[in-house]
């Protein structure tokens, strides 16, 4: 019964071990479900994330990312949300990238739109 109770604590602490990230990482994280919104993950989209953060944290966050499912990559995002406070202008340069990363492709999909109003709900 211990050993349960002990591989039941397990994956909690290493959930919170995972959403320790700074608002940088949390907006890497954010844009790469963006851009995976559309079940299609493009070049140019993974390029353009790549650019707004170092090598070594861009890896770590697309391997979690990678093997998180959406709901997963969902409570994640909305937990991290929860634990920094955002400005209003911070607020907005982050829709700005999502926007950029959605409209990178010259469409904009019913699964983006879903994903954009869901994120609008948990950012405000």
């Amino acid at each position: 019964m211990a050993n349960r109770k002990v591989s039941q604590l397990d994956p909690f602490t290493m959930k919170n071990k995972l959403t320790q990230w700074s608002k940088e990482e949390l907006k890497i994280y954010i844009l790469l479900l963006c851009a995976k919104a559309d079940s299609i993950e493009t070049d140019e989209q993974i390029d353009m994330i790549k650019s707004k953060i170092d090598t070594k944290s861009f890896d770590m966050l697309y391997k979690e990312f990678c093997g998180d499912d959406e709901d997963n990559c969902l409570e994640k995002i909305q937990s991290t949300i929860a634990k920094h406070e955002y400005s209003n202008r911070e607020i907005d340069n982050l829709r700005k990238e999502i926007q950029e990363v959605f409209l990178s492709d010259n469409k904009f999909l019913m699964k983006e739109r879903n994903l954009d109003r869901l994120l609008d709900s948990m950012l405000y």
